[in-house]
């Protein structure tokens, strides 16, 4: 069994992965190979490592939760903003293999960290763009978006994002928040408490 394959049974072990898919996924992409050198004797512990710019690939039971809330389907298109280290995207990249991520990432040196990173497994439904001053890609929707840092008050920008049945797994605050789009005026909400994340910058 390798390094990745454990980490994915511990996952499932503390229920956390459950879906084929996600569990094939964390057994693929290898969690090492997106953390910096200095950290690779701990790439398979379950706690968020620095990557720089003050940022962090944040840790596997959290990653887990949020692509399992996600509700991820093969040809789903997902929106992935604030993809740091690249991990994330790799993983959506491998779970809806036949739909598209689009990777966003504000910080310059993370965006060529991610791109690097990711060109390991080599994905042709991948693609990224550095962050605008507008959150998101506004003239597209998607059916999942993720997001990987904290809002301080739910975007509703991202919400009109959202195709009407999508899901979106957002931080807000100390909460992990899930939105089930349900028409283009309603969307019902999730609140998860107990969560630390680094601030979203837009």
């Amino acid at each position: 069994m390798t390094n990745a394959q454990e980490l994915c049974h511990y996952l499932q072990e503390h229920e956390r992965l459950h879906s084929p898919l996600l569990i094939e996924s964390f057994s693929r992409i290898d969690r090492k190979d997106f953390v910096p050198p200095e950290f690779l004797d701990n790439a398979y512990d379950d706690y968020p490592l620095a990557i720089g710019s003050g940022q962090t690939i944040s840790q596997p039971s959290t990653v887990a939760l949020m692509l399992e809330l996600l509700e991820l389907h093969e040809d789903d298109d997902v929106l992935d903003i604030g993809c740091g280290s690249g991990w994330t995207t790799a993983l959506l990249a491998q779970t809806v293999s036949s739909g598209s991520v689009t990777a966003i990432e504000r910080l310059e040196p993370l965006l060529a960290l991610a791109q690097s990173n990711v060109a390991k497994y080599h994905f042709d439904n991948v693609t990224f763009h550095k962050a605008s001053d507008v959150l998101g890609m506004p003239q597209r929707q998607f059916d999942k978006i993720l997001v990987s840092a904290a809002a301080s008050e739910l975007p509703l920008e991202l919400v009109a994002q959202l195709r009407i049945g999508g899901i979106m797994v957002i931080p807000v605050g100390n909460t992990l928040t899930v939105v089930y789009k349900k028409s283009n005026d309603a969307f019902d909400q999730r609140v998860l408490h107990g969560f630390v994340f680094v601030p979203l910058i837009y």
